[in-house]
């Protein structure tokens, strides 16, 4: 029997798929905790020997024969970066949505000319990769020039990614090689006015992954043993979105999707379509979401960011979710009791209600960030609007995942939170779209798998993805 295995070192747990191509089935699945601190292959060993053991209840496990074995990361957080440009509302914002679709978590922006205090304060950070963008082609050079000379300088020892106006890429080039800058460069991310340009960004981002961040994460080791590894685990995520919406040759896909990923520490929504105004009298204004979006945010976890969510949530938004606004509850203390015990599995009914309150809100906040919003113009011909960001409203699907959605009895309750709604017309999130959930955790490890067969992917994919009640 042909096997495919997926491996995904998280920041907490090691993930094991098999998936078995001769009958396109997930063999099987297993998890276990990730051993960054010490020996990551302990933990792969623990989730290796656990999935052996579930394949051998169903089969002689030596006629198992992998093929192929790949891997993702977002292990010790992942990829820390800082997004360098010129305008805040154009250079730097395509650098951060580049960055953020290449798995990366943007820690910090700069715009126009660094200034000593700023680059002491990103020399002295813990970033993996910078950024480096400024300018269209053919625009202004002298900004992302200072701003490389700045780096050359400061002998920055993390890698960096050029992605600004073509005509400074020379001189920059001549800087960083006097001064053993390690870069690369790609295309200009905004090589004209509000057109983005992020995939060749994405790529290089990705090669940095794949050559510096994985030895520098102890993770070399694991690549002898395990096979290659590929990419930064969101980045597999909106490889298995986009691959699901799009379809392939062979395969039909879903159309536009949204995926809600909550974790402890973040949730993560991406989106898949071009999100064009679907009402009329809407015009686009500012710079263009890509087609493949990804939001990262920071502060809506469920354990490490538990008092963050209850601070851009509040507790009445809070209490109202957990549908019983007059018991007397301490919303503080719970929240507080789960960012202090990161590992903290629910047990009781009343846990689960608590949680699945705090996963409503952050899917409301997340789905507010993340999708486009109109603005009312008072016009000499009346009014107009103009959209911000993408309008999903005719999104088909919302794919949920993370533990408190695939754990939950009513997954379709805690979704529907990000949904439309007429209090609130103005952000245009989905208006009916149908849930589907991730109940395999198989995201990841299909956007790997479908480096390799893409076909077998989106049906493997249409297969587990499980419609909420």
């Amino acid at each position: 029997m042909k096997v495919y295995l997926t491996i995904d070192f998280g920041s907490t747990y090691t993930k094991l798929t098999a998936i078995d191509i001769d009958n396109e089935v997930i063999l099987a699945t297993s998890k276990d905790i990730t051993t960054i601190e010490d020996d990551i292959m302990k933990g792969y060993n623990k989730a290796f020997e656990s999935l052996k053991n579930k394949i051998s209840k169903k089969l002689n496990f030596d006629e198992v024969d992998f093929v192929k074995k790949i891997a993702c990361s977002s292990a010790a957080g992942g990829l820390k970066m800082f997004a360098i440009g010129l305008v805040p509302d154009l250079t730097v914002e395509a650098a951060k949505k580049a960055a953020l679709g290449a798995g990366a978590r943007v820690m910090k922006t700069y715009s126009y000319e660094l200034s000593h205090r700023e680059m002491q304060e990103i020399k002295d950070s813990n970033a993996d990769i910078i950024l480096l963008a400024g300018g269209t082609d053919g625009g202004n050079k002298e900004c992302v020039i200072h701003n490389a000379k700045m780096i050359a300088d400061f002998g920055i020892e993390v890698p960096v990614v050029v992605a600004g106006n073509k005509s400074a890429v020379d001189e920059i080039e001549v800087a960083f090689r006097k001064n053993k800058i390690d870069y690369q460069v790609a295309e200009n991310v905004l090589p004209q006015l509000k057109k983005l340009n992020v995939e060749p960004t994405r790529e290089e981002i990705r090669k940095v992954f794949m050559n510096k961040i994985v030895e520098a994460k102890g993770l070399k080791n694991a690549e002898e043993l395990v096979g290659d590894i590929v990419m930064p685990t969101p980045a597999a995520v909106l490889k298995a979105a986009q691959v699901l919406a799009d379809g392939t040759d062979e395969e039909s896909g879903l159309g536009d999707i949204i995926i809600v990923d909550i974790g402890g520490a973040t949730t993560d929504i991406h989106s898949i379509g071009r999100g064009e105004p679907t009402q009329p009298g809407v015009v686009l204004k500012g710079l263009e979401d890509p087609y493949s979006k990804r939001s990262v945010e920071g502060d809506l976890g469920m354990r490490y960011s538990a008092l963050s969510l209850l601070e851009a949530a509040g507790s009445k938004k809070l209490r109202n979710y957990l549908e019983d606004p007059e018991r007397e509850i301490d919303i503080k203390e719970r929240c507080l009791y789960r960012h202090d015990n990161i590992k903290m599995v629910p047990s009781s009914k009343e846990d689960f209600k608590f949680d699945e309150s705090m996963a409503k809100a952050a899917t409301e906040l997340a789905m507010k960030r993340h999708c486009g919003f109109l603005e009312c113009i008072y016009t000499p011909m009346g009014t107009m609007y103009h959209q911000i960001g993408k309008d999903l409203m005719e999104a088909p699907y919302i794919i949920g995942t993370g533990g408190v959605i695939v754990h939950s009895e009513n997954p379709s309750h805690i979704l529907k939170a990000g949904n439309f709604h007429s209090s609130e017309p103005i952000y245009l999130r989905p208006k009916n779209p149908k849930f589907l959930i991730d109940k395999s955790y198989i995201l990841s490890a299909m956007g790997l798998f479908a480096q390799e067969m893409p076909d077998m992917a989106v049906r493997i994919m249409k297969k587990y993805l499980v419609e909420a009640n």
